[in-house]
């Protein structure tokens, strides 16, 4: 009823007489195109405006959303070069202008109407100067009544990456203009909210994703690139949680150089950001081996990295994966162990699928994940009931390293701890590991199953005893074993990017406790 009314709201006159007052605007700084380079994807060869049929561009019936989410956004126009009319493009925006003038939920959608506004001013070469009188005023005009609606309706977004484009277009709107102070102060006060509902206490996401502490370090950084340039000057919370951000950026990148596949991260490619970074002159360091309940153990060969965290609160849940206390082992920049991946695509069963405990290296008690999810109205998962981390003990020495934690994740249905032990003795290239089901009273028969999932380039093979499992991958051979539980190799699938996914392997152990406390032990060695 309320999302009726308020549509109805949208569409109406009033709504539009609101967000159509304007004043005279004087287009003083206009931003340099390479400063998006960290966000969009600009090919080696660019095309020509010619090249599109500029009379069919909004004729076009049969797109998809994607499809009409791309056009009507204009990011479209980074891919242009200079060599492109300028009057062609603008005669584009025209078009545009004429026949979305007035707010529509589809091409005024904020994430678009914010890619929009950032994509026309910061191609001011082609969208904006040599044009006439009339057409720049038009442009300021349009421009001025989406930033309005852009601070009406940023609060009542959902999602939270849509709400940063958001503010940064608004910011950016007021810096290229004169006479924007108030408008400035608005996009700042908005972004002063967004770092307070989004960030913990430590700088890092909410959401536990390491993914989006990358993509908002990009805004940030977007952002005060703007300030610099304007010469305005950079409000000091923007270099705060910069440094933060940058913090996380180097502990889950710079200093393993690889995905850690936790809580919807999964094949990123940051190396042109790395250089990106490089250009704009940062440069971030952070040598502790904890960051954000994550840690990361590491050697020059071998690194072991685990999630020893809780679970996100239920409106940042949207990625989070239930594996609490999974891990990753690599060695020598191969993963030996790797999480499963996170699937992006619209198949909501793999969706549902990637997010379960049993596509991550941890335990899983009668095939339930450590956390319940639930589809909401929008086909969202979300977190039903959440798990804490009940103790937590790193030991990180030469020749010893050790993580143990435990959470509650199993209390409410099963009444159990799961606790789990990892060591490694970098002399005899050993890994170990103990996950301990631990209950008040004697337990029933339980079905368990601990999952090993690995890399699809890996090559394994059990042994006759059911106790042992050959792994080779690369010019390297370890040697997995369980004394006292069968052990055996199952098919998967692995999700390395965004929507596609492949066949691969994994190790299980599995079996059925019904005692007080239950300790499953098993081993990884070099051979």
């Amino acid at each position: 009823m309320l999302n009726n009314l308020r549509n109805f709201y949208l569409n109406s006159f009033l709504y539009d007489k609101k967000i159509s007052k304007h004043t005279d605007l004087l287009f003083r700084y206009k931003p340099s195109t390479y400063l998006l380079s960290s966000l969009i994807k600009v090919k080696t060869k660019k095309n020509n405006i010619a090249d599109f049929s500029l009379e069919e561009i909004w004729n076009n019936k049969k797109l998809s959303e994607k499809q009409f989410k791309k056009l009507n956004n204009f990011f479209w126009i980074f891919s242009l070069d200079l060599k492109s009319s300028s009057s062609d493009v603008q005669k584009v925006i025209t078009k545009w202008i004429n026949i979305n003038s007035k707010y529509n939920s589809k091409s005024w959608e904020i994430s678009v109407v914010s890619k929009r506004i950032i994509s026309w001013l910061s191609n001011s070469k082609l969208t904006y100067d040599n044009g006439t009188k009339e057409y720049q005023k038009n442009f300021d005009l349009i421009l001025q009544k989406q930033i309005l609606h852009l601070l009406n309706q940023v609060n009542h977004s959902r999602y939270y990456k849509n709400k940063i484009i958001s503010i940064s277009a608004i910011i950016l709107f007021s810096l290229c203009y004169s006479e924007q102070t108030k408008n400035l102060n608005a996009g700042l006060d908005l972004l002063k909210k967004f770092i307070k509902d989004v960030f913990d206490k430590y700088g890092f996401p909410k959401s536990r994703s390491i993914k989006h502490s990358i993509f908002y370090l990009k805004y940030l950084i977007l952002i005060r690139e703007w300030f610099k340039e304007s010469q305005n000057v950079i409000p000091e919370f923007i270099d705060e949680y910069i440094f933060y951000l940058g913090q996380s950026y180097s502990f889950f990148w710079k200093n393993i150089n690889f995905d850690p596949h936790f809580n919807g991260n999964n094949l990123s490619n940051n190396f042109e950001f790395d250089q990106y970074l490089k250009r704009c002159g940062y440069v971030f360091k952070n040598q502790n081996y904890e960051n954000s309940n994550y840690v990361s153990l590491k050697n020059k060969k071998i690194n072991l990295f685990m999630d020893i965290g809780p679970s996100p609160e239920k409106n940042f849940s949207d990625e989070y994966q239930a594996g609490s206390l999974s891990f990753e082992f690599l060695s020598n920049g191969k993963k030996i162990f790797t999480n499963a991946g996170y699937y992006e695509g619209t198949n909501n069963q793999l969706n549902e699928l990637c997010r379960s405990s049993a596509l991550q290296n941890t335990l899983v008690l009668d095939d339930n994940s450590s956390c319940k999810f639930s589809k909401n109205s929008k086909g969202e998962y979300k977190i039903n009931t959440n798990l804490k981390i009940i103790q937590k003990n790193i030991v990180f020495e030469k020749n010893y390293w050790k993580i143990n934690a435990s959470h509650d994740g199993y209390l409410k249905q099963y009444n159990l701890i799961y606790e789990r032990e990892i060591e490694y003795f970098p002399e005899n290239f050993k890994l170990i590991g103990t996950d301990k089901i631990k209950g008040k009273k004697d337990l029933p028969n339980l079905k368990f199953d601990v999952r090993f999932h690995l890399d699809p380039s890996s090559k394994v093979m059990k042994t006759q005893d059911n106790k042992t499992i050959l792994i080779e991958i690369g010019d390297e051979g370890w040697k997995f074993n369980c004394n006292n539980y069968e052990v055996n190799i199952e098919n998967g699938l692995f999700f390395n990017s965004k929507s596609t996914y492949v066949e691969n392997q994994n190790i299980f152990i599995s079996g059925i406790i019904n005692s007080k406390n239950s300790d499953i032990k098993w081993e990884l060695i070099k051979i």
